[in-house]
């Protein structure tokens, strides 16, 4: 029997009442398969531990985390700790100690949930994005300078990397070749007004594509993307986007296939040096929490990726299929989907689904 060591952080807000069932489907699913078994070790970081201590993880976080085989993380954000903390602190911690250099968004519009699109349905939402996850806009690097004074200046510089870029194209064109859908790669960019970042991403997407024949390469502009995942989504099979551009795009994305309640993510290390982190897109909805209202199908299928990475791309089919089948009667699903469930009768469904 195989056992996986999970590192488990509800985080804030909804994050423990969705992570109460994703963890509930995981033990269900150790159950059902002779073959698999799961070690959960919680911890209690988040913004609602920064208020306590003044940090959001303890200090040797990222060593403690390191021998865990991955990381579940649930929600982030509380009033009253800017975004910024709770971002750079954590989940930004996380990504960059890890070398977490990929972050993987499926976009799908599962049967049975209306898309914000007229005359679109699961046929035509059902892409992937890879998301460039350490470097870009969100390295960290600048500075304020001059503050308080009529001069003082803000600057944030992006950095990107042949060696990170490459190999975040590469995975792309890996993703595309495995799931053989239109064998395409579309890249985004804004090189007609980025002059040196994203002429050097042209250029190494350019190089890489070549060595993939087989997959069509396509490259659009960001505004332009935008337009065309309203206006023709099934034109996406494969995406792949620096950090800021994959970020704004995918919580387009999220809207497209039923809202941020279906959005899950991961955080990839594909070397595997180093755990990766698996986390909804959600956020941590304090207006909800503790209400037993939220839907926790997000954070559900998001433990599916898990179980992908983790080899066993079958269990994350099952939990796939089990949310299609309550998806077939509104009375299964929570508000947000026009039901009457509460977040653990969902969970409770889902795991008498998986036999």
């Amino acid at each position: 029997m195989k056992s996986f060591k999970i590192a488990v952080i509800p985080g804030d807000g909804i994050g423990n009442e969705v992570m109460d069932e994703a963890l509930k489907i995981l033990n269900k699913i150790s159950k059902i398969q002779n073959n698999i078994n799961f070690e959960f070790v919680h911890f209690e970081w988040g913004c609602e531990y920064y208020l306590k201590h003044q940090k959001m993880m303890d200090d040797n976080g990222l060593e403690i985390l390191r021998n865990f085989d991955a990381i579940l993380l649930g929600a982030v954000g509380y009033p009253g700790v800017p975004d910024h903390i709770s971002l750079r602190d954590l989940l930004l911690k996380i990504r960059q100690g890890f070398n977490q250099y990929i972050n993987y968004r499926p976009i799908k519009l599962l049967e049975n949930i209306t898309c914000p699109l007229v005359g679109k349905t699961h046929k035509d939402i059902d892409m992937i994005f890879i998301r460039e996850n350490r470097e870009g806009e969100y390295s960290g690097i600048g500075g304020i300078f001059a503050e308080g004074f009529e001069q003082e200046t803000a600057i944030q510089t992006s950095v990107f990397t042949r060696k990170n870029t490459e190999k975040v194209m590469r995975y792309a064109f890996e993703v595309a070749k495995k799931r053989g859908k239109h064998n395409k790669v579309t890249s985004i960019t804004k090189s007609n007004a980025l002059n040196y970042s994203m002429v050097f991403w042209d250029k190494i997407f350019q190089e890489q594509g070549e060595k993939y024949p087989d997959i069509e390469t396509n490259q659009l502009h960001v505004d332009a993307a935008a337009m065309f995942m309203i206006q023709k989504p099934q034109i996406f099979d494969t995406v792949v986007a620096s950090n800021l551009f994959g970020d704004i795009l995918t919580d387009l994305g999220a809207a497209l296939q039923g809202g941020l309640g279906f959005a899950a993510g991961g955080n990839i290390n594909p070397e595997r040096e180093y755990p990766s982190m698996f986390e909804p897109v959600h956020g941590s909805a304090p207006d909800i929490a503790g209400k037993g209202v939220a839907n926790p199908i997000a954070m559900i299928l998001t433990a599916g990726l898990m179980l992908e990475h983790l080899g066993h791309y079958d269990l994350s089919v099952k939990i796939e299929n089990a949310v299609k089948e309550i998806l077939k009667s509104k009375k299964n699903l929570t508000p947000d989907l026009g039901g009457i469930a509460s977040t653990q009768q969902v969970g409770n469904l889902l795991c008498d689904l998986l036999i």
